[in-house]
């Protein structure tokens, strides 16, 4: 009797532990990594019409998910801590939703560059690197309606991962923003092709990025891609799912070639790997 009783409170667990996998989504299951520099999928209800949300005063993706409820994707940034909220707008009226960012620690990354104005670009090139970053910061600040044609993103091109978001950067030794993107091994000349569909809405052969591509997928997700040895496509093209935007190379602050990918949402930059499958805790 009482074996019989463990096998049935087993296997009402098994269903239980089931019925709660199902009720998440996909895009839950694949997003929701509440980490400095992850992401946070949160809940919003399953009214008619959909309801806006904002974090810091920054609109962020809302979406349905699975044809049945309301969610918004929330990028975190790297330095957010503990609790946080969003305040979402609907039907209803107002009121917040919150949240939990946990811990991740990430590493250091120490990088020797030849070029010493690389680390310290030189007076006469600031006014240049000032321009250069407004008019990029204008761009991950885009936010147009429609949902991105896919939220699982391919990979830009097909190698290895190298360097990882987030590491601490030192450059000859002096320490810089963190690594804001994911890096592939890959070689010069690798064609590199479009995660999702989207507009490209800034080209520009650019002091530290070099030759740089930025995509709208929708939203207020944005990918960049830096460092190419070539650029194949213009502002305001609409770019296929895995349509060729460049090539890869090793201009800008690299030591050598590879494939540099930035994902933004709602004008915070996230960790890539999520978008692939990839993440590490």
């Amino acid at each position: 009797m009482i074996r019989l009783l463990s096998s049935c409170l087993i296997a009402l667990a098994a269903l239980v532990g089931t019925a709660s996998a199902h009720a998440e989504g996909f895009i839950t299951r694949l997003l929701d990594k509440r980490v400095p520099g992850g992401v946070a999928v949160l809940k919003l209800g399953d009214g008619t019409e959909a309801p806006t949300a904002f974090y810091r005063d920054t609109p962020v993706m809302v979406i349905r998910e699975d044809g049945r409820e309301w969610i918004a994707i929330v990028g975190i940034p790297l330095k957010a801590q503990g609790a946080q909220q969003i305040d979402v707008h609907d039907g209803a009226g107002t009121r917040k939703v919150a949240f939990e960012i946990g811990t991740k620690r990430y590493a250091e990354q120490h990088i020797r560059l030849k070029d010493p104005r690389m680390v310290t670009p030189p007076p006469e090139e600031s006014a240049r690197i000032e321009s250069e970053m407004e008019e990029q910061s204008r761009a991950y600040r885009t936010f147009t309606p429609g949902t991105p044609s896919n939220i699982r993103f391919d990979k830009p091109v097909d190698g290895p991962l190298s360097s990882a978001f987030g590491l601490r950067r030192f450059f000859n030794g002096e320490e810089r923003n963190p690594h804001s993107g994911l890096d592939f091994a890959v070689p010069a000349g690798t064609p590199i092709h479009a995660p999702a569909a989207g507009r490209v809405i800034l080209v520009g052969d650019l002091y530290f990025n070099g030759n740089a591509v930025f995509i709208d997928h929708g939203q207020g997700l944005i990918s960049m891609f830096c460092h190419m040895s070539r650029v194949d496509v213009k502002v305001g093209d609409e770019v296929p799912r895995g349509g060729v935007i460049g090539a890869v190379g090793a201009t800008g602050r690299a030591t050598g070639p590879h494939m540099h990918w930035n994902v933004s949402l709602n004008d915070v930059r996230v960790d890539p790997a999520i978008f692939i499958g990839a993440f590490r805790p």
